[in-house]
């Protein structure tokens, strides 16, 4: 009897295979998190200069944390049943614990600390404390057990680095949780008694995709919205409304080149691959780039669009130029995962963006954001002039 219970919890293959709205609901917490992430990425970059890189070290584990939990749930609802009121109650616990964490973004080196660990913390936990029970006298339990002894682990610097008084030390330790975390999602949570588990982790291709396509709209939304908010603040001809265009452009650009065909074929991929287990992990690394990358496109569009005209300063030009080198890295990664190659206009669209860096010190904010679209804008063309005329290429990840 608890067999069959626990087997219930499990998604079945005749289930649709689509997202769903306790997906798509989960998701409104994340068009808040990612921008609460630009905020504070904003505050790094203009703030006093001996602090930049370790303010911008901090956001980035803020923002590791909260993609973290983003995947890892993508991955629960992908294994069960999303009828099923234990994971409806999973999937809606955790949404609460993100918006807990997101509202303490600000501060989560500084008062919110134990905050936005404890949610952390409890999100992960809480998750497979429901789980394991439900999942009794079936084999899907050793798992999830499996899952919770490693978040059990990198709870310990998660809270040890919040109770600390020293932010140097809490830097540090919950830099060690979040490589605990990241290693174990690449190694698939291997446990002392039962090894890694890659047979037990069964993907649904067309929902995996569908989710991580979702989720980079998302990262759009966050771009469009402080675009709009920060534009809405001057709504001025001249260099703001320049700026403002610009972005919009940009992201029409990062769309573009994300769907092209790599972005198209990423459920084909997965059910085409040897080992599917493998490509969604790289497909995991690919979108955290990607998404960081557009939260930092992000911030500098705000700064563009605040400043377009006068001195441009050198971290500005990190996150303007900086953000879609970020992006461009992840996209190639992607495209290695479903092509097993990489084209070349994304390396070289990298590689100017990245040489033409100390000479926009000299010129105006917009000249920087003028920059990066063009590039993009050149990449999107090579996408279509190299695809014209040729039958569409079919996915091939590596073995």
């Amino acid at each position: 009897m608890a067999t069959s219970r626990a087997a219930a919890l499990l998604r079945k293959p005749g289930q649709p295979k689509r997202a769903t709205f306790l997906d798509l609901f989960f998701d409104l917490v994340f068009v808040f998190a990612l921008t609460r992430v630009s905020q504070r990425l904003l505050t790094d970059v203009t703030s006093q200069r001996w602090s930049v890189l370790t303010e911008v070290g901090k956001t980035v584990l803020v923002l590791l944390a909260l993609l973290i939990i983003w995947f890892v749930t993508a991955w629960v609802t992908d294994l069960y049943d999303p009828t099923r009121p234990e994971v409806q109650l999973v999937v809606v616990g955790t949404m609460f614990g993100a918006l807990v964490m997101a509202a303490a973004v600000p501060e989560a080196f500084g008062a919110r600390a134990l905050g936005f660990a404890g949610a952390y913390v409890a999100i992960h936990i809480g998750r497979h404390l429901v789980l394991v029970p439900a999942l009794s006298g079936h084999r899907a339990q050793r798992r999830s057990a499996g899952v919770l002894l490693w978040f059990a682990v990198s709870a310990v610097p998660w809270i040890a680095g919040a109770t600390f008084p020293g932010s140097p030390t809490r830097g540090v330790l919950w830099t060690l949780a979040i490589a605990i975390d990241l290693a174990g999602a690449m190694l698939l949570w291997p446990t002392p008694w039962v090894g890694r588990m890659t047979a037990e982790w069964p993907v649904v291709a067309e929902y995996l995709s569908e989710r991580y396509r979702q989720f980079f709209i998302i990262a759009l939304g966050e771009l469009i919205l402080v675009a709009g908010i920060t534009y809405s603040g001057k709504y001025l001809a001249g260099g703001h409304a320049a700026a403002f265009g610009v972005a919009f452009v940009t992201t029409a650009l990062l769309w573009r080149i994300y769907i092209h065909r790599a972005g198209e074929l990423l459920q084909d991929a997965i059910a085409a691959a040897p080992q599917p287990g493998r490509l969604v992990r790289r497909a995991i690394l690919a979108h955290l780039l990607m998404v960081a990358g557009i939260v930092a496109i992000a911030v500098g569009y705000e700064l563009v669009i605040e400043h377009p005209f006068g001195h441009t300063d050198s971290a500005w030009i990190c996150v303007i130029l900086g953000g879609p080198v970020l992006f461009l890295a992840g996209r190639a990664f992607f495209e290695y995962a479903v092509f097993a190659r990489v084209s070349r206009s994304r390396l070289i669209g990298a590689l100017v963006l990245a040489g033409t860096s100390p000479a926009m010190i000299l010129l105006p904010p917009l000249a920087a954001a003028i920059t990066a679209a063009v590039v993009l804008a050149g990449i999107a063309t090579s996408d279509e002039l190299h695809a014209k005329g040729r039958p569409p290429e079919p996915p091939s990840p590596p073995r």
